[in-house]
């Protein structure tokens, strides 16, 4: 069974949705403990801020839980453009969910690419 994965509320309701009719189960949420309840779910977060990994609030979950978190390597994309870089990487997502982290990862146009630790 994929993962089911979750948006930080800066990758908006427009990669939800795109993600959505790629076949992607997503979930958004948008408060300051949104990585906490995420991974609760089992779900793996998406984030479009690859500075999150420096954020000690925001990392110590995935460190906690040995989760994976996916993180955009482009800030400036639009939509669309998140929707489809994700996409094209969803097995080589899918891989790095299951070999499990902690670990986090930059979403690149032909690859992923770990980042932290």
């Amino acid at each position: 069974m994929p993962p089911e994965f979750f948006l930080d509320r800066n990758l908006g309701r427009r990669v939800a949705e795109g993600l959505r009719a790629c076949g992607w189960t997503v979930h958004r949420i948008g408060d300051e403990e949104w990585i906490t309840h995420g991974l609760e779910q089992s779900w793996v977060p998406l984030s479009k801020d690859g500075r999150i990994k420096s954020r000690d609030l925001e990392i110590q979950p995935v460190f906690e839980r040995e989760a994976v978190l996916f993180h955009l390597d482009n800030q400036q994309l639009r939509s669309v453009e998140m929707v489809e870089r994700l996409d094209a990487q969803r097995e080589a997502i899918h891989r790095a969910v299951a070999r499990g982290g902690p670990a986090a990862y930059a979403v690149r146009r032909d690859r992923i690419e770990r980042t932290w630790p």
